[in-house]
């Protein structure tokens, strides 16, 4: 196996719980409508699934409904308003990353969440100068499950896809690493969405970020 030089990792639910913000975002929808706000446990799971998942959970209007393209124009809207109110690293996450770059690894993001909101998201983190590749939902003509964007980020950092590893916290981010040849790793401790991860065909799982890093020192090195 080759020597793992590029860690990459989804963001919304395995680097930052970006849930308040979003469900903040679907909530406002609902009031629009005037319904009660639904409790950000309720939304959580779908924080992975972007705008479909959420106004799905929120308002159980699917992209086959005739609202839905409206609805999708305006959760956006709210949400690029109110971003980066909520939103943080997940717990461990930092000390994840120092000590990736202590061990002279590089890192990376690769996202569905299309540029415009994965650029201040990023930015607001602190992250934006210390990732090596950032790669957001429109970056390639394919997002994920698609392996196109994973492939990307390698290349763009001149690593074989065998030489990385992937940790998302849903099925098409597994999906996708798989497909590209990547290192697969849940990271349980995300939103997970619907289903069993433990069906997915992931390499390996952890349950907090700091558990990635005696992987990558072992079986993954």
């Amino acid at each position: 196996m080759a020597r793992t030089s590029l860690v990459l990792f989804d963001l919304d639910g395995t680097l930052a719980d970006t849930a308040p913000d979003l469900a903040a975002a679907a909530n406002r929808l609902r009031a629009d409508r005037g319904l009660p706000p639904l409790p950000q446990a309720r939304l959580r799971p779908y924080a992975s699934h972007g705008a479909r998942g959420l106004i799905g959970a929120a308002l159980s209007v699917t992209p086959d409904d005739a609202d839905y393209e409206p609805l999708r124009l305006r959760f956006l809207d709210y949400y690029a308003q109110a971003l980066d109110v909520h939103t943080r690293l997940f717990d461990g996450v930092t000390a994840t990353l120092v000590a990736l770059e202590s061990r002279g690894l590089r890192w990376g993001i690769v996202t569905n969440k299309i540029a415009r909101y994965t650029a201040p998201v990023v930015r607001a983190l602190g992250l934006a100068e210390r990732a090596a590749v950032v790669v957001s939902g429109d970056t390639t003509p394919h997002a994920k499950p698609h392996p196109a964007p994973l492939l990307h980020a390698a290349a763009a950092c001149g690593v074989a896809a065998s030489a990385a590893i992937y940790v998302g916290d849903d099925r098409r981010d597994i999906d996708a690493g798989r497909a590209a040849g990547l290192i697969t790793v849940v990271a349980t401790y995300g939103y997970l969405g619907d289903g069993d991860w433990r069906q997915w065909g992931a390499d390996h799982a952890i349950d907090t970020p700091q558990q990635l890093l005696p992987l990558i020192s072992t079986s993954l090195a």
